[in-house]
């Protein structure tokens, strides 16, 4: 009997959940007709690099041809800023298509693909797409187990998948533990670590991955320049790794998967040095608002080393991120990554921020009238 192309498909093609993204702002302010601040992609609220700005305007009339395929003044800039050769550096669509693509180099049926529950959704989605078993580890406390993650490796584990920081809870492991975790992996199994809020970061023993790159030839390190380089829209990250690893990557991506425009405003940015310090400065201070504002509604915030708050709300969190957005402040409710009683809010401006208290206080003050009347 002839099979449907649906039927075709593989099953764990099939199996495969949809990403979410957040709600587009302008669909709100278009659906509600009022004036909203969008807190729930962890996008840079000062908007992208000036520099980086200026270098793609000055690129635009040459959209009629094709970009560096090999994109080899990035690669160069980026690999003597890390100390690599130009060879160990990947160019590709923020850390999203490296995620994936290393997916396809290491993995495949009859293999294993480990990460954590409640981290970066396209880690376990990259896995389960190229066909290997997924294997997730609880967090404790929000944070990787990595005692135990080291405990789940088998001989069929070829690729883990970390994010230091951690989306969506903001947490971060330190140096000696992440040493320690290194120390029990094979070398023939890939250590993918994404450090796409590395600039945010605070604790002040966080891994340094470059130096750890040089010890180990099973780590690839990824960043993007969608967070505090403010470019998200324009689709543009780069990964480090060993020079056969990010060959076999080069032929698996797309070609020309980098647009000339991303290209030259990720060249630019890279030397904006007074952006990037603003917006570190920027988010530590509003950051540190949205937590202790947050406390003060008698709520739960993670400590985060991000551009964003986790904070546990209960078990209405999905309704709460409703209400929100009826008060025009879109935030992410997190029950599709595993915390259906938590919502995670993006650091905006000061002036986002007081809108984000002053809706979040009228919200739960309501739903506490509504409980006590309901109780009597």
């Amino acid at each position: 009997m002839t099979k449907t192309i649906e039927e075709l498909i593989p099953e764990y093609i099939r199996g495969l959940p949809v990403y979410v993204p957040g709600k587009p702002i302008e669909e709100v302010e278009r659906e509600l007709k009022i004036h909203a601040v969008k807190l729930a992609s962890n996008e840079n609220p000062l908007g992208p690099s000036p520099k980086g700005m200026e270098a793609a305007r000055a690129v635009l009339n040459d959209s009629n041809r094709y970009p560096d395929g090999g994109t080899l003044r990035l690669r160069e800039k980026i690999a003597a800023m890390h100390e690599v050769s130009p060879d160990e550096i990947f160019i590709g669509l923020g850390s999203s298509e490296i995620i994936d693509v290393a997916a396809r180099v290491m993995l495949g049926p009859g293999k294993i693909g480990l990460t954590s529950e409640g981290t970066y959704a396209p880690f376990s989605t990259a896995i389960r797409a190229s066909g290997a078993a997924l294997e997730q580890v609880p967090m404790v406390g929000f944070k990787f187990d990595l005692p135990e993650m080291a405990h789940a490796i088998t001989n069929a584990t070829r690729v883990i998948y970390l994010a230091n920081p951690n989306n969506p809870t903001g947490t971060a492991f330190g140096a000696e533990e992440f040493e320690r975790f290194l120390s029990r992996v094979a070398s023939d199994t890939l250590v993918v670590l994404d450090e796409a809020y590395i600039h945010y970061a605070e604790r002040e023993d966080m891994p340094q991955s470059g130096e750890l790159y040089r010890l180990r030839k099973n780590l690839l390190i990824l960043r993007t320049f969608s967070k505090v380089y403010g470019m998200a829209g324009i689709r543009i990250g780069y990964g480090i790794g060993q020079v056969p690893l990010v060959a076999a990557m080069n032929k698996l991506r797309t070609p020309f998967n980098v647009s000339g425009v991303a290209q030259a405003a990720a060249l630019a940015a890279l030397d904006d040095h007074e952006h990037v310090k603003r917006c570190i400065e920027g988010n530590r201070v509003e950051r540190k608002r949205i937590t202790e504002e947050v406390a003060k509604l008698g709520l739960t915030p993670v400590k985060s080393e991000t551009n964003f708050v986790f904070v546990e709300v209960g078990p209405e969190a999905k309704a709460i991120s409703g209400e929100l957005l009826r008060e025009g402040v879109i935030v992410r409710p997190l029950g599709w990554m595993g915390f259906p009683e938590a919502i995670r809010i993006s650091v905006g401006t000061a002036e986002e921020n007081d809108k984000l208290f002053v809706a979040l206080s009228r919200v739960l003050a309501k739903r506490k009238g509504k409980t006590e009347l309901t109780a009597r």
